[in-house]
């Protein structure tokens, strides 16, 4: 895979809390030059985000983050919000409690009222944060996430005690899903080997901040 190729897997990203204008600025300078599939920054940089990008990388949001603890009706707002001020792309973090309550219906309500809130032409990722998951409760999330209108599911969102992205996770999550759902392996994914080991195991999309380290190989 070439480093062209490989580019566009890639969903540049920063979100770190003491981020400013400046880093976002950067970070869009970045993607650009390495032409990446998408950034993904805090819904507070959206608008200047947009105004820095090439029109052919996405703009991806997280939502909930990191804890995905927030009110359902937060979510479904900052998710509005984050599309009006030019959010191309959702990611969503899960309410890991429903998750481990077994909450199954209480969990798809969630996440279709965030698929309504952003319309369909906004691709929503669902953030499951599979290293706090058995292998069952990965399964039951991403069937959830599935049915209410997900167009991806994504491992983790990188600042959980647990970790990040792990191929056996990657694979489990690709096999029940199917080929027509995206699977984004994200958190602790900082080398070419790792991404194209993560991308061999299914994943279509890589969340990371080592885009460049990646890229050089």
């Amino acid at each position: 895979m070439t480093p062209v190729e490989l580019a566009k897997y890639l969903d540049h990203t920063l979100l770190a809390p003491e981020a400013t204008s400046r880093d976002i600025a950067k970070l869009c300078q970045e993607a650009n030059e390495m032409n990446v599939a998408a950034i993904c920054c805090s819904p507070s940089f959206l608008p200047l985000a947009q105004g820095l990008l090439s029109s052919q990388i996405a703009v991806a949001c997280v939502i909930g983050f990191p804890s995905g603890a927030h009110a359902s009706e937060v979510k479904s707002f900052e998710s509005a919000t984050a599309v009006k001020n030019g959010a191309t792309e959702i990611d969503m973090v899960v309410n890991l409690g429903l998750v481990y309550s077994a909450m199954w219906l209480e969990l798809g309500d969630e996440i279709l009222a965030v698929r309504k809130s952003v319309g369909t032409l906004t691709k929503l990722k669902v953030i499951i944060e599979s290293a706090a998951l058995t292998d069952e409760q990965i399964i039951m999330t991403c069937r959830v996430a599935v049915t209410n209108g997900a167009d991806f599911v994504k491992t983790s969102t990188g600042f959980h005690k647990s970790g990040g992205a792990t191929i056996h996770a990657v694979e489990l999550m690709r096999s029940t899903v199917g080929a027509s759902v995206g699977v984004k392996a994200s958190g602790g994914i900082r080398n070419r080997e790792t991404a194209v080991a993560m991308i061999n195991a299914g994943a279509s999309r890589i969340g990371t901040s080592a885009s460049a380290a990646i890229l050089a190989g």
